[in-house]
């Protein structure tokens, strides 16, 4: 089985949880910039933020055969920070590099006049550079904030089909399929979406559109709820076919559309990790420091 997470935040994970994911079937993952939990003071922490996401992060992922990529952003909660504003300049100069393939996190969290704008400009962004768009919805008011977001998407012009709106439930998922956007769902412990959930919401509107991520972050997650929501499909009569395309071509179709996503290397590491804990040892990869996020600058 091949697993690719389309939103997981490996940046509060350990190294053990790669090597779990790796010996799951995870070969690829793409990395949404987001509230680290702590307030940021000013825009030079997203500055090394957004460094370590293009250089330390893939190089620990590549430890374990799984190719790690980006998404970038001025997420929604901290988009009410004045003192932050500037991460909206500093943007156009990241989302040019390799290794990025969306702009995202962004949307709402309390559906602020400052989460307008920044919501704006950013698909202006997106736009712009030609990538794909991960969107947060609120956690309250998930159905209002859902319909604003996707008012949102379709005055900015862009293709429905490059943006995908995140932590949808049984009660936001059908006005997101009508609207053509992709469909995220995010499999936690306790909140959000169970695997069975899930299961239930893919045996009613199918496979098309959907995908399938963990959303592991520092708070009660599991970077392996991809896999368990792959194994309860399996267990609920869906193909090998089924699973390999929400967990596997439905992200790449998606995030192909930057142009960015390199996958062999990955593919062909992960091949190798028959057991990330006890199997064959996975070759370290040489790092550059910072030259691999600061270049081309």
């Amino acid at each position: 089985m091949r697993i690719f997470d389309p939103h997981i935040h490996m940046t509060s994970r350990t190294t053990d949880d790669y090597a779990a994911m790796a010996a799951a079937g995870v070969r690829a993952l793409v990395e949404p910039s987001f509230w680290l939990g702590q307030p940021r003071t000013g825009v030079g922490t997203f500055t090394d933020y957004f460094d370590g996401l293009l250089g330390w992060e893939p190089h620990r992922a590549s430890q374990f055969g799984i190719r790690h990529h980006c998404a970038l952003a001025l997420n929604p909660k901290e988009a009410n920070d004045p003192r932050l504003t500037g991460v909206l300049d500093l943007l156009p100069r990241y989302l040019a590099k390799d290794g990025v393939v969306a702009v995202g996190e962004i949307g709402y969290d309390s559906m602020t006049p400052a989460e307008d704008e920044a919501f704006a400009r950013q698909l202006e962004l997106a736009l712009h550079h030609g990538l794909p768009v991960l969107v947060h919805t609120p956690h309250r008011d998930k159905a209002v904030g859902t319909r604003r977001t996707l008012d949102v998407v379709r005055e900015s012009g862009i293709d429905p089909a490059r943006v995908v709106v995140d932590h949808l439930t049984e009660g936001t998922v059908d006005m997101v399929a009508e609207s053509g956007c992709w469909m995220g769902f995010s499999v936690y412990p306790q909140t959000k979406m169970s695997e069975e959930r899930m299961v239930r919401i893919l045996s009613r509107h199918g496979t098309e559109r959907m995908l399938v991520n963990s959303a592991a972050d520092w708070g009660h997650s599991d970077p392996l709820k991809t896999r368990a929501t792959a194994d309860a499909m399996l267990a609920a009569g869906f193909g090998d076919d089924d699973v390999d395309r929400v967990m596997w071509r439905n992200p790449v179709s998606f995030y192909g559309q930057s142009g960015r996503l390199v996958l062999d290397a990955a593919d062909d590491a992960a091949d190798e990790v028959t057991d990330a804990r006890t199997g064959p040892e996975v070759p370290t990869v040489a790092y550059a420091g910072n030259s691999l996020a600061r270049g081309g600058e």
